[in-house]
């Protein structure tokens, strides 16, 4: 599907890099609602979030306050001159955000990954003209992405955006959703005029991590920013780890450094043309090493030798490694790279057994 999106277009907001929108993780209170608003706003930014409905992993957690909070934000928005925006997951919550006015509404990880859910919320959005966020799926799944994208586009809302706020692992050594950096970059390629915001509260669940995500993001040529910030985050009722006072977060957005994402030196168009030499030589490499795995397949099959050798497997890994290290490449980088090109010398040796179907 060929989708030609419109710009968010908020009368009074600078589409300049970086579109910031930000607020409390939950509306708790109203007190604790125009507290916050009013110190974000003091701090010119113009869109204020709070959820109001907050699906949570486990029952028995904070679910947010309903409806009633709708009436807070519409003091906010009364009272400050801010955009508001919160999430929706059903039917009822898009009908009871319009009919409050919500300005802008996101669609959380938790819904996107369920494509009944999704289309719920767009029959529901017909004939409306408000702008939608996408927050990526929990798991790594970038065509899931783009069929909610797809389902809220054809009812025909083109003001979309997404928010990548990254994806559920067990590894949470470092962050609380793995950034997968590369997911988002391909979305971009595929969708090049799709609005991309960067949830870095939600990828980093920790304040201290906000700002290098931040950072991050505007350094890959995001749009925005969408971050949580609460009036005294350690009495949050809803993940307080990975929100920040207004001033923190003043003191944040003030450090990002926004480079030029159009000027282009000659020096960096050389080095651009140095870097599509060297790719070509790469690819060819690797249809060389393809040649030599398609001759070991035959070897293989007339000598009656199973296709995986896990020991010889282990020892290419473990070694190439080392090499990689030496090299300066970390040795995360270096054992995807060899585990895609054994799954691949693997297919390859299966089609010479002619057992690929």
């Amino acid at each position: 599907m060929e989708m030609k999106f419109e710009p968010i277009g908020l009368p009074g907001v600078d589409p300049q890099r970086p579109f910031i929108i930000t607020g409390p993780c939950s509306a708790e209170s109203e007190e604790q609602v125009m507290e916050t608003a009013r110190s974000i706003a003091n701090n010119g930014i113009k869109i204020f979030r709070a959820g109001i409905w907050k699906p949570r992993t486990k029952p028995g957690g904070f679910e947010g306050v309903g409806e009633i909070g709708l009436q807070w934000l519409k003091r906010v928005k009364k009272e400050t001159g801010m955009y508001v925006s919160t999430e929706v997951a059903t039917r009822d919550h898009v009908f009871a955000a319009l009919k409050a006015g919500i300005d802008v509404l996101w669609i959380g990880a938790r819904t996107t990954v369920n494509p009944f859910a999704v289309q719920e919320i767009a029959d529901a959005l017909k004939g409306v003209d408000i702008p939608i966020l996408i927050k990526n799926p929990v798991n790594p799944d970038l065509e899931l992405w783009i069929g909610a994208i797809e389902r809220i586009y054809s009812a025909g809302l083109h003001r979309l955006g997404v928010i990548h706020r990254g994806f559920s692992s067990y590894d949470k050594k470092i962050y609380r959703n793995l950034p997968l950096w590369h997911i988002p970059i391909e979305l971009r390629r595929r969708l090049p005029n799709l609005p991309i915001f960067c949830d870095p509260s939600h990828i980093g669940g920790k304040r201290e991590l906000i700002a290098p995500l931040s950072q991050q993001a505007m350094d890959l040529s995001f749009d925005g920013l969408i971050i949580e910030s609460h009036c005294n985050p350690d009495c949050a009722w809803s993940d307080k780890d990975q929100q920040i006072t207004p001033d923190v977060l003043d003191y944040v957005l003030n450090l990002l450094v926004i480079r030029d994402v159009v000027q282009t030196t000659e020096n960096l168009s050389e080095l651009r043309r140095q870097i599509d030499g060297i790719d070509e030589q790469l690819l060819e490499l690797l249809a060389k090493r393809m040649r030599i795995s398609r001759e070991i397949g035959v070897y293989k099959k007339e000598h009656n030798m199973p296709v995986l050798q896990s020991s010889r497997y282990s020892e290419i890994l473990d070694k190439r490694s080392i090499i990689g290290e030496a090299m300066e490449l970390s040795t995360d980088f270096v054992k995807d790279i060899l585990t895609e090109i054994h799954e691949e010398s693997v297919r390859q040796q299966m089609i010479i057994m002619g057992n690929e179907r």
